[in-house]
């Protein structure tokens, strides 16, 4: 009996056994029958410091672990098997990691450190419907990347954290709202966060573009805009100083030898698209302060593919975005014309005089089916009367021969940007400049930015050190009036009052050029460099510089000399800053070419 006994309890004691071993050999495996193991690292920050509390979390493995005061963490029971592991922690970017199967080694012990970007920086604010009498919009999506997302509550609010101080393009979307895209630059940040509020389901106002789109136009800053190929009148007209492709134009459109052509979209379905002669089928617009010395647009334009049976239909509309409910005004009746020459036509904009508006040049479908119709736009010129020909703006010159009008300098717009390049990012020549000119608008160019005047000399447009101005060879001495000169108007005051110019020139021969700063009211100030950088550089007549410096290129931007100039002296005032070359020696019977590399105002 007792002997029995004995065998039954050592039967027991090897069925435990086994059971034990079977209990923990199912311990050591997932579901799918896979070993498991354990994944352990450190979390550090950009600078190599152990991060305390941050959440590991292994998709497929229960709950998450936290990393230690000295950045260490251990995750148990994790599959051999490939995984991604995701570090999270308030004030820094999430990032991810992968590790595979092989990462395990003997032990079954697989390590991943991990390094965090520092990410203080917030996006907030809120949506409303316009659709909705600008009630909060929930379930917008708000996004800057596929990882950094957020979606609005039911109070239209959202916000992405864990950002870098950075540049952000943010789009908002919602079915059935047209989605919209907002700029930030790292400039917009205060304290590490930034305030971005959007009004969705606006009415279009343009063809695609409501409220919202509008508010982002381009600046139309100076009263002349000329399109084409075709030096009509050289240098005033001609393919190296017309840059109208360089604003905004939507539709169908190209640069064509006799202008920039807005034309009627023809192609395959479109040509069902029904006859409007109240909305545009392709246009041009920018935003404009209107003026009295600016109240009247006049546009110098031509047709092709239209004739006096069968003109091309077109007009100029308005929107005023400071009212209360913008609306899309038509100004006077809408045009017609059909013609390969060209011809001038007016519109009043005096109602918008103290205004800053959004002014829209475009071409009308009149018919549906096969309607084929090009509006060639020579020019857009603005004046406080008609324009007509190849001539100049009309008006009272601040200083003769510049055909810089008072006019001009009282309606000019206050410049909103600070920094300007001349390295153009595509190339172009005179045959293929369309997508080099488009280009300008993503980097500040300075001829998109600043107003070009070419009195006696075209420029060099794309050269691999920058844009380039310069004299005639064999011509007069003259250093009161440039060859060439670029302007623009800036609101000086403390932190914009100090100009530098980068530049170099080629050659054993000097280069002459000058900085003029003109008020409002037209005094004229042509100021010297407080500092420069340049080989050699020295004050010459009627206020010129002259310089030689043969170092620099988009390759050596260190190289080029700095002209430093301080314009303290204007502060409190918006003043046009003028740069022009001049013709300022007889023995010189060569071009004299003046780089600009870059301008800045800081």
């Amino acid at each position: 009996m007792k002997q029995a006994k004995k065998w039954r309890t050592f039967l027991f004691a090897v069925f435990g056994v086994t059971l034990m071993l079977i209990f923990n050999s199912c311990d050591r495996n997932d579901p799918s029958g896979k070993d498991l193991g354990t994944v352990v690292g450190i979390v550090t920050d950009e600078l190599g410091m152990a991060v305390s509390d941050v959440k590991v979390v292994i998709p497929g493995v229960d709950g998450s672990v936290s990393t230690a005061a000295d950045g260490k963490y251990v995750v148990k029971d994790v599959s051999i098997d490939s995984h991604a592991i995701v570090f999270s922690k308030d004030g820094y970017k999430t990032t991810s990691a992968t590790v595979t199967a092989s990462k395990f080694n003997a032990n079954e012990q697989a390590t991943v450190n991990i390094s965090l970007i520092d990410a203080p920086a917030r996006i907030v604010g809120t949506v409303i419907d316009a659709r909705n009498g600008n009630a909060p919009l929930a379930g917008v999506k708000v996004s800057v990347s596929a990882n950094d997302t957020a979606i609005t509550g039911a109070d239209g609010k959202y916000e992405i954290k864990n950002l870098p101080v950075s540049d952000y393009i943010v789009t908002f979307s919602k079915p059935d709202y047209a989605t919209i895209t907002k700029t930030l630059s790292k400039d917009n940040f205060s304290n590490n966060v930034v305030t971005l509020d959007a009004r969705m389901g606006g009415v279009e106002l343009l063809p695609g573009l409501i409220v919202e789109d509008l508010q982002k136009a381009d600046k139309w800053y100076y009263n002349e805009y000329r399109g084409g190929r075709n030096g009509d009148s050289y240098p005033h007209w001609d393919w190296s100083t017309d840059y109208m492709c360089a604003l905004d134009l939507r539709g169908a459109w190209d640069e064509q030898n006799e202008g920039t052509t807005l034309q009627i979209r023809n192609n395959g379905v479109e040509q069902s698209n029904p006859a409007d002669l109240d909305h545009f089928d392709s246009f041009i617009y920018g935003s404009k302060k209107i003026t009295a010395d600016n109240k009247i647009l006049s546009i110098r334009l031509r047709t092709h593919d239209a004739d006096a049976t069968s003109p091309a239909y077109f007009g100029v509309q308005v929107i005023d975005l400071s009212a209360s409910n913008p609306t899309t005004v038509k100004i006077g009746d809408t045009k017609t014309y059909g013609s390969g020459d060209y011809a001038d036509f007016d519109f009043d904009l005096s109602a918008y005089i103290g205004k800053e508006v959004i002014v829209v040049i475009g071409i009308y479908r009149k018919e549906t089916g096969d309607y084929w119709k090009q509006l060639v736009l020579r020019a857009i010129r603005f004046a406080d009367r008609k324009v007509e020909g190849w001539s100049w703006l009309p008006g009272t010159e601040v200083i003769n021969n510049w055909k810089l009008t008072k006019e001009m300098v009282r309606s000019t717009m206050v410049q909103t940007k600070k920094n300007f390049t001349g390295i153009s990012p595509v190339s172009g020549n005179r045959d293929n400049y369309k997508d080099a000119y488009r280009s300008w608008r993503t980097v500040n160019h300075v001829l998109a930015e600043w107003s070009f005047v070419p009195l006696n000399k075209d420029p060099e447009v794309f050269p691999s050190e920058g844009y380039l101005i310069k004299t005639r060879g064999n011509t007069a001495v003259d250093t009161q009036t440039p060859e060439s000169y670029l302007y623009a108007k800036f609101a000086i005051a403390s932190g914009n009052n100090r100009l530098i110019f980068k530049t170099r020139n080629f050659g054993s021969n000097y280069t002459f050029f000058k900085v003029t700063v003109i008020q409002e009211d037209g005094t004229v100030t042509h100021i010297a460099p407080s500092s420069n950088t340049a080989q050699d550089a020295s004050a010459s007549a009627n206020g010129c510089w002259k310089f030689k410096h043969n170092n620099g290129g988009a390759d050596n931007p260190d190289g080029y000399a700095s002209f430093v100039y301080d314009l303290s002296q204007f502060n409190g005032s918006n003043v046009v800053v003028a740069l022009g070359v001049y013709k300022g020696e007889s023995t010189n019977t060569d071009e004299n070419k003046l780089v600009i590399y870059s301008l800045n105002l800081n």
